[in-house]
């Protein structure tokens, strides 16, 4: 508040647009928070605090005179877990600010007015949720379509999207800058610049809202309007539908296929599909008997009762493969071997927190599921124990005892240990 504050005594003159100072402030504490990799100009969330007063009241005076232009997003690469390369668009520092302002003038705005059952980047909801209300579902309509759709955030209408936005947004700044945020080019790693005449770049601040605000009208209203006994949960361009029967799915698929068409979208035509939630009273058969939604695979699967203690066959979710697989490279990467001068404590300081992230979320459902990771987590600590004390070096089985020891001394040192036999949710996979 005192960085506001001594903003007062500068020479401000008329300005174009009202914008509120303090709301620059909070936008920058929220930017600082979230943290993030520098734009093409180099600048990090640590050179642009040590001029924090003046930096900040650079863009609150440009933003307000309307002579704010962003810079270029720097354009990069990262793996899909699937294969292939996502790109990322990193704005500057400045930028993401700027745009953070936008999203606190836009979001109270729009987000009254957005789908209950839309759960991406929105305020009091998640991904657990959208998981969690799929789950239910999946137990009373017999087929899902699973949607994927082609480079949603790359090829996003500009026209279409603006016009979306003015139909709850009236401040000229916002409509102003937003349209230069969706102009401003990629630069990559060469210094090449790519102009954009559609899309939103992945790794902007607002990029997320308007992806929310152009599906609500594409996907959202229209569902509710053209298939209202159709449920679906939709978390950013992720979307699950549930329906009655096969024929049913196959119909509504095609129309949201024409609907996404008319509005310059695609379905992915290969990871796009129509399943069964196939269980032990659903028996049909089909090409397709379980999909991937948010990290949890659906399928078959054999659950136990906890109230009853009988099994079944239930559609259930429990963490999918890949994740699975995310985690174990995450738990290689941690080379606890060649930390040795660390202390048991400051090995579970160093991993409790990503572990009980993993176990928040993924061990909501089917918790018994994440057995195999939580015990590579224990193979990872018994493989520093004989690397770190002389007495252990080559006792693999002697190590494991060592560790077991530990754990009944002290069962609350690391965040898997009290988890490894609890589960969530009101069945147990077996």
């Amino acid at each position: 508040m005192s960085t506001v504050k001594g903003w007062e005594e500068r020479i401000e003159g008329t300005k174009s647009y009202a914008i509120d100072k303090e709301v620059v402030y909070q936008a920058w504490l929220r930017v600082k928070a979230n943290g993030g990799a520098p734009g093409v100009d180099g600048q990090s969330i640590e050179d642009f605090e040590r001029k924090l007063e003046d930096n900040l009241y650079k863009l609150w005076n440009r933003m307000s005179s309307g002579s704010y232009h962003p810079k270029a997003v720097r354009l990069c690469p990262i793996p899909k877990p699937g294969g292939g390369e996502r790109v990322l668009g990193i704005p500057t520092v400045t930028d993401r600010i700027a745009q953070m302002v936008g999203v606190m003038s836009m979001e109270p705005k729009v987000e009254p007015h957005f789908h209950p059952d839309s759960y991406g980047y929105r305020p009091g909801k998640s991904a657990q949720d959208a998981v969690g209300t799929a789950r239910r579902r999946c137990w009373r309509y017999n087929w899902v379509i699973d949607m994927d759709i082609k480079s949603y955030f790359d090829t996003i209408d500009h026209e279409l999207l603006l016009k979306a936005v003015k139909k709850h947004v009236s401040e000229a700044w916002v409509l102003l800058y937003i349209e230069r945020w969706l102009k401003a080019p990629g630069e990559d790693s060469a210094g090449r610049q790519v102009q954009r005449e559609k899309g939103t770049p992945q790794g902007g601040v607002i990029s997320p809202l308007l992806a929310n605000l152009f599906l609500h009208y594409v996907f959202d209203a229209w569902m509710q309007r053209e298939f209202p006994t159709m449920p679906f949960e939709r978390y950013a361009d992720d979307i699950i539908v549930h329906c009655y029967t096969e024929k049913q799915a196959r119909f509504v698929l095609e129309g949201i296929c024409r609907r996404l068409e008319a509005c310059g979208l695609k379905v992915h035509p290969d990871k796009t599909k129509i399943v069964y939630c196939k269980d032990g009273q659903r028996r049909e058969d089909s090409e397709h008997t379980k999909f991937k939604f948010l990290g949890f695979e659906f399928r078959p699967r054999l659950v136990r009762n906890s109230t009853t203690g009988q099994f079944f066959v239930g559609f259930t979710p429990a963490v999918s493969p890949e994740a699975k697989q995310a985690m174990r490279r995450a738990i290689d990467d941690w080379e606890l071997t060649s930390q040795t001068t660390l202390s048991l404590t400051e090995v579970a300081e160093k991993i409790n927190p990503v572990v009980r992230g993993w176990l928040n979320y993924y061990g909501t459902y089917c918790r018994s599921a994440m057995r195999q990771i939580l015990h590579q987590i224990d193979l990872a600590l018994t493989a520093w124990a004989m690397k770190k004390y002389r007495w252990l070096h080559r006792r693999r089985v002697e190590s494991f005892r060592w560790l077991d020891r530990v754990r009944k001394v002290s069962p609350g040192l690391f965040a898997h240990w009290n988890a490894a036999v609890a589960h969530g949710g009101t069945t147990r996979a077996v």
